[in-house]
């Protein structure tokens, strides 16, 4: 029987709901998936207690799957976002953020958005090979590609699994323009190609800072980078000539909002030219995931903060609107969008975002292809 400790909460439909925090995790539940027949919840039935066998939750192993897909390019026809397509090499993320917006997808492969989201994963190897493919289709039309839109390309396992960095190989052969959001100080790894791109107008890179607060982030965003390493690592990527920008996301309130002002501050010290923010998203299984977080964190912080999500909200939890999903509605989210636009400009960071370069794009040759007559002259 496994081990657990149990903290007695509450989410928005049961009463008495059984925590089960992990070490080094962000959720604190692993419920089933909401496409599964039957749901499944622990609980503790004190039979550990009573026999004196409790040792305390275990540590969840990360286990990774390799994933297949026909195509790795993700279209999408969103009107409040500003690309049409992009690449994630993972599915899950280890870096088990409890707010994480992608957490739901993980429903598709019948596993838990909870902790399943952020301990079991899947690799996409053949995503080099699968995006060559793609760009080699003479109907192909070149525009900005996006990376860490859903999970983050530079989680802890891409130092074993380097699909990313295979990706970036391909994008720099084709000139082909991209864009990067990450958590993670593994970027550096790459600066070698993300300079050679910078050069040609073909890339930028955004890192998302939450908060400045190491405590905070690291019972909140568990495995991704501390404050202080994504700082040195925006300092880094402009030190070596790569257009740099800062995400503050999500802005969380009555958690980490009165740390706006602070956070462009610091991220103007280390070089960034651009910044933006998204309110808190709470989607799906992610509203219960977070509250549970929330509840078993900062407990006498929950009324407030969920008060104030749902008066951005229109007295929900969520709102999917086109165009609010981001920023929120009504006076709190007037608020925070005016205290962002006066930083940036007392700070002259910018707030629209850099063009990159789709004219120096190269189509690859495809396999199939014959050789030309300079090949065959050689």
């Amino acid at each position: 029987m496994e081990n657990k400790t149990q903290i007695i909460g509450f989410d928005s439909h049961r009463v008495g709901v059984q925590f089960d925090p992990r070490k080094g995790r962000g959720a604190v539940s692993n419920a089933s998936g909401r496409f599964e027949p039957v749901r499944r919840e622990t609980f503790d039935d004190g039979w550990d207690v009573e026999s004196g066998l409790e040792t305390g939750p275990e540590k969840l192993k990360t286990e990774v799957q390799v994933e297949h897909p026909k195509r790795i390019i993700t279209r999408n026809q969103s009107p409040d976002i500003s690309f049409d397509r992009s690449i994630n090499p993972y599915r899950g993320c280890e870096h088990g953020c409890s707010y994480c917006f992608a957490r739901p997808s993980h429903a598709y492969m019948g596993l838990s958005p909870g902790q399943d989201f952020e301990s079991r994963l899947f690799a996409k190897p053949d995503a080099a090979a699968l995006l060559e493919k793609e760009l080699a289709d003479a109907r192909y039309v070149p525009k900005v590609i996006a990376m860490g839109t859903n999970t983050d390309p530079y989680q802890p396992i891409e130092k074993t699994w380097r699909i990313t960095r295979s990706i970036l190989e391909v994008l720099e052969r084709t000139n082909h323009p991209v864009g990067i959001v990450t958590k993670s100080a593994m970027i550096q790894r790459d600066i070698d190609i993300l300079a050679r791109m910078a050069e040609k107008g073909l890339v930028k890179v955004a890192l998302s800072v939450t908060t400045l607060d190491p405590k905070l982030a690291r019972s909140m965003e568990p495995r991704a980078a501390s404050p202080a390493k994504r700082l040195e690592t925006l300092q880094a990527l402009h030190d070596a000539g790569i257009p740099t920008a800062m995400m503050v996301a999500p802005i969380i309130p009555a958690l980490n909002d009165s740390e706006i002002e602070r956070i462009l501050e610091a991220g103007k010290a280390v070089g960034i030219n651009q910044a933006g923010y998204v309110m808190l998203r709470l989607p799906l299984e992610v509203r219960d995931i977070f509250r549970q977080w929330l509840l078993t964190h900062y407990p006498d912080r929950y009324r407030h903060v969920m008060s104030l999500v749902k008066s951005m909200r229109d007295g929900k939890d969520y709102d999917a609107t086109w165009g609010r999903r981001m920023r929120g509605s009504g006076p709190y989210a007037w608020m925070i969008g005016r205290r962002f636009e006066k930083a940036c400009e007392r700070l002259k960071i910018g707030t629209n975002r850099a063009e990159l370069r789709t004219d120096l794009f190269t189509a690859p040759a495809k396999q199939n292809d014959q050789m030309s007559l300079f090949d065959l002259a050689c």
